[in-house]
């Protein structure tokens, strides 16, 4: 099955566009192969708190970029309506972390997979339109 719409975690767009290395073959590949590269909105805001919390301080010369960056790469910011923040609060799935939460429900409602090293993904197989974590 060819996969062409993919949903990157935070730390797989970043290392993307700047530490390909960190991925797996199979994530580079998906990426390259992919007709859609979607970034959640979240993203945005989990790269910018984890900077201004000391928590990742690497990124800090790139945040004002962080739009243009994506459209560089050919990438599009997820849309992230009503329905996907109904469902990341409500969603029976006892993972708390608001942003993993928010890709989640991004990539049901969207129907595609998403590119994460974070096996936390996988316990959401079986839930209505997940069709993955690629990595």
């Amino acid at each position: 099955m060819v996969v062409t719409t993919l949903l990157l975690d935070t730390h797989t767009w970043v290392w993307s566009l700047f530490q390909p290395d960190n991925l797996s073959p199979a994530a580079q590949s998906a990426i390259k192969a992919a007709s859609t590269i979607y970034v959640a909105p979240c993203s945005f805001h989990e790269i910018t708190a984890k900077h201004r919390a000391g928590k990742w301080p690497e990124v800090g010369g790139i945040i004002a970029r962080l739009p243009q960056l994506l459209r560089a790469q050919g990438g599009i910011v997820a849309p992230y309506i009503a329905e996907m923040a109904m469902l990341s609060g409500g969603m029976d799935w006892p993972h708390k972390d608001p942003f993993d939460r928010m890709i989640a429900a991004t990539a049901l409602e969207l129907a595609c997979r998403v590119v994460s090293k974070d096996i936390v993904f996988d316990s959401l197989i079986g839930s209505p339109n997940w069709t993955g974590r690629l990595w």
